[in-house]
């Protein structure tokens, strides 16, 4: 009984997120896939969400779909973001031209614009965690964004070479040696040392973000059957078994390489706690097939937390209240997890003894 009050009494005190959210494409689904997200008063329970964008996006996004539903407080700064609400940080007042379906400079432009404020406030500790709607990545080229993608313009930003890209959908993570790379670069990117790196950052995140304390890693093959032992392919056994041993002798729980064809379908993936496919489509079109509209982004190994929803802008169903906001509610959730994940290990590995004033005990 005492341990049933305890569980209620934690819940109760575990700490409000601060959710900052960009916006994304305003040409694309990102403000309907917002407002459905959060249109559920519960999520509210957990965190306050702040959105980097202008209250003209919305309102004009709501008429076009006819969804009265989505109330908001607008405000000019995270420190003005009122709890229990959902909050609009207008970070632009100029008039919007919008184009919906279409990926244009000015939706590119205020998408830009949208991350470099939530992210200029994740850095200052304005907000606690990023989840980041769809953008589209030929929009943000003609503003001036010079990354393939959020997971590079954040390892970026956070001094890093690059980030672990993961998508997640419950007990399903699959990561990514190589991400945003055409299929003709693939090969030569998959190196022993960048599928070690890969395997050890993976290994870490199901630690520290996951709350996996022993997790057990598959490492899928890059050619078919994995290579066959050399007869289709060298990249097995010149890069990829190598990387698996030298984890192995650091004590990860790395095994493979396992043929991808037939992984994912296979009653195998259930004895693993994450899946390290060696490019984009390897694993994405897998996962995707298992848990579209349901998965999340998440970007691992870097000292902030973001996610992001399954898909992109999605123009061609723009404004015709048909996209589901499943993935970007989900996308919330893990980061809200995630925060608390970290927040628990923080308090969990601090020295008590050392920061505790000494107290004198008495017999009387």
């Amino acid at each position: 009984m005492e341990k049933v009050k305890e569980a209620k009494k934690e819940k109760i005190t575990r700490p409000i997120v601060k959710v900052g959210i960009s916006i994304g494409d305003i040409n694309g689904i990102g403000p309907e896939v917002v407002m459905k997200a959060l249109n559920d008063n519960r999520l509210l329970l957990d965190c306050t969400p702040i959105i980097y964008a202008s209250s003209k996006v919305f309102s004009f996004h709501k008429k076009q779909m006819e969804f009265d539903d989505f109330n908001f407080n607008s405000c000019d700064s995270a420190e003005k973001a009122m709890d229990n609400k959902v909050n609009v940080i207008n970070i632009w007042e100029d008039e919007i031209t919008f184009d919906l379906g279409k990926a244009t400079e000015s939706g590119g432009k205020y998408a830009f614009e949208s991350l470099e404020r939530a992210t200029q406030d994740l850095a200052s500790g304005k907000i606690d965690v990023l989840v980041t709607a769809p953008i589209n990545k030929d929009a943000m080229g003609k503003s001036g964004f010079k990354f393939p993608g959020h997971t590079e313009y954040l390892a970026d930003m956070s001094g890093q070479d690059e980030a672990l890209m993961l998508m997640v959908a419950d007990s399903l993570r699959v990561g990514l040696v190589t991400s945003h790379i055409p299929i003709k670069d693939v090969s030569s990117a998959i190196t022993l040392d960048k599928v070690y790196d890969k395997i050890v950052a993976f290994n870490s995140s199901l630690k520290k973000d996951f709350g996996i304390s022993r997790p057990k890693i598959a490492v899928l093959g890059l050619n078919p059957h994995a290579g066959e032992n050399g007869k289709m392919g060298a990249e097995e056994n010149e890069s990829i078994h190598p990387a698996i041993e030298k984890a192995k002798n650091e004590g990860v729980l790395a095994f493979g390489s396992y043929p991808a064809d037939g992984f994912f379908g296979s009653s195998a993936r259930a004895n693993f706690d994450g899946v390290l496919s060696m490019y984009h489509d390897q694993g994405l079109s897998a996962f995707k097939a298992l848990s579209f509209d349901e998965g999340v982004n998440f970007t691992a190994g870097l000292p902030i937390v973001r996610t992001s929803p399954d898909h992109g802008t999605a123009y061609d169903i723009v404004g015709k209240n048909q996209a589901s906001g499943a993935s970007m509610r989900n996308a919330i959730y893990v980061a809200i997890d995630t925060y608390r994940n970290h927040v628990q290990e923080k308090e969990a590995s601090a020295n008590y003894l050392e920061i505790s004033p000494r107290k004198e005990f008495r017999r009387d």
